[in-house]
């Protein structure tokens, strides 16, 4: 640095949606000046993340990472979101730690730093040339956050800007219970209303201990067909993992959930098609001796479902679906077969003549957590099936004349879902652009999309 001017650090827009891409653009330095940019995020489970690239100025004296080529750190190459999507936790930190926000109505702060030379450790006690706060939003202004209870339901309703009517999703996550909430408010400042249902962990399911049944979907469908700023006959249903597993079942057999349209991420079909949700949990243990291990003890469940059935009793009949479907394949999914899965899918649909309402988007070496775009590779992380947890790891389901009851306890294990961080990422962000585009095709048809802001 010469001293005649401060160096400049611009980050535009400082305030935007998270799969709104930014320009991080460096100026007023000495020509073929070496820098490092760095990101860190303080998490609200109170663990810290960063990610950090190592940059050449310009002749000019700048450095644009949209353009310019990442000479190394957490990524490398002309990477313009390299700094969100290549965080990981700092050193020290426990391991298995996944990134997740709870908290859709604040911003995902993450504070980017210029730094003097290559670094690679040790940011917090080095100089900052200059720094800016960036806020990463899933709700857009005017988006709307409605819990619902009501019909014993746990859900959150979204709802964009506007008196709508507009065209809605369920969306539904996986195994982990809870209620995630920041896909649907992101599907909602894209122009649907979206109910994130907890179907796993929800209220009734801990005063009872009785898991859901299948009418717990359809009820959730029929308050989405009931409500005054919802389009009643486009209804679409968004599902990961185990989620896809409730959306496949219900397209193929319920004769009140008639959605629009279906996405499926990381899905299979492979289910006892006339069971329930906790006798689905109990296919899956039944097979439970098909469990893989890593050398370092991570679980791979993939097997759990493979090879994937001839028999028509353990496997959702997609042939009987009538909408659109979307497939969203990682080739390195290590949790469910997932690429078996939607080859066996399109076999069916191509013998029932409905093949045409399938598309496919498959990815190498992505894995099995595709999330929304720029979020972080999650190739391993602690996961505690959602149960009440009684030692060690046991299923029982027991019937009654008011359905079935869970009694499950299962031990955190270190799970391995599989992919590669710089195809995982650039996977995220092709496979969103083509869910929403597909969204907007299927759901909005000739309704007039609403005016959503370019950014916040």
């Amino acid at each position: 640095m010469d001293g005649r001017q401060p160096m400049n650090l611009s980050v535009k827009p400082s305030r935007g949606l998270m799969d709104e891409k930014f320009v991080v653009l460096v100026r007023s330095c000495l020509p073929g000046c070496q820098l490092t940019l760095h990101a860190l995020h303080h998490c609200e489970d109170g663990n810290t993340w960063e990610a950090f690239g190592h940059y050449t100025s310009d002749a000019s004296g700048a450095v644009n990472a949209t353009e310019d080529p990442c000479l190394g750190g957490t990524y490398s190459g002309v990477e313009p979101m390299g700094l969100m999507w290549s965080m990981r936790p700092v050193p020290g930190s426990k391991p298995g730690l996944r990134l997740r926000i709870k908290n859709v109505q604040k911003p995902m702060e993450v504070t980017i730093s210029v730094y003097q030379g290559h670094q690679t450790e040790g940011f917090g006690e080095k100089v900052k040339l200059a720094t800016v706060l960036v806020e990463r939003w899933y709700m857009a202004p005017g988006v709307r956050r409605i819990p619902i209870t009501e019909s014993d339901l746990t859900a959150m309703l979204f709802l964009p800007p506007g008196p709508g009517p507009f065209p809605a999703l369920i969306d539904l996550w996986g195994g982990h219970g809870q209620l995630v909430e920041y896909r649907s408010a992101l599907l909602a400042s894209h122009g649907f209303a979206a109910l994130a249902l907890d179907y796993l962990t929800p209220k009734i399911t801990m005063e009872t201990g009785k898991m859901v049944g299948n009418d717990y979907f359809e009820t959730a469908f029929q308050l989405l067909q009931k409500h005054p700023q919802v389009v009643g006959c486009k209804i679409g249903i968004v599902g990961l993992s185990f989620g896809s597993s409730m959306t496949l079942k219900m397209a193929a057999y319920s004769k009140i959930v008639r959605p629009a349209c279906i996405v499926c991420v990381s899905a299979s079909h492979v289910q006892r098609v006339d069971g329930s949700v906790a006798e689905t949990f109990q296919y899956f243990e039944e097979n439970r001796e098909k469990t893989r291990y890593t050398e370092l003890n991570e679980v791979i469940w993939r097997d759990l479902l493979l090879p994937i059935p001839t028999d028509p009793a353990l496997k959702v009949d997609v042939g009987r679906i009538e909408c659109p479907m979307m497939l969203v394949v990682g080739e390195d999914d290590q949790n469910w077969p997932s690429t078996e899965s939607a080859e066996d899918m399109k076999d069916m649909m191509e013998r029932a003549g409905n093949s045409h309402l399938l598309s496919i988007h498959s990815y190498p070496n992505a894995g099995h957590l595709i999330e929304p775009p720029y979020s972080p590779l999650t190739r391993v992380s602690v996961f505690r099936q959602s149960a009440k947890v009684k030692g060690k790891f046991k299923i029982q389901t027991q019937h009654s004349e008011r359905g079935s009851v869970l009694i499950c306890s299962v031990p955190a294990v270190m799970a391995l879902w599989g992919g590669e961080t710089v195809a995982h990422s650039h996977a995220q962000e092709d496979a969103w652009k083509k869910t929403v585009t597909f969204l907007k095709a299927h759901l909005y048809g000739n309704i007039s999309s609403p005016s959503l802001p370019g950014h916040l």
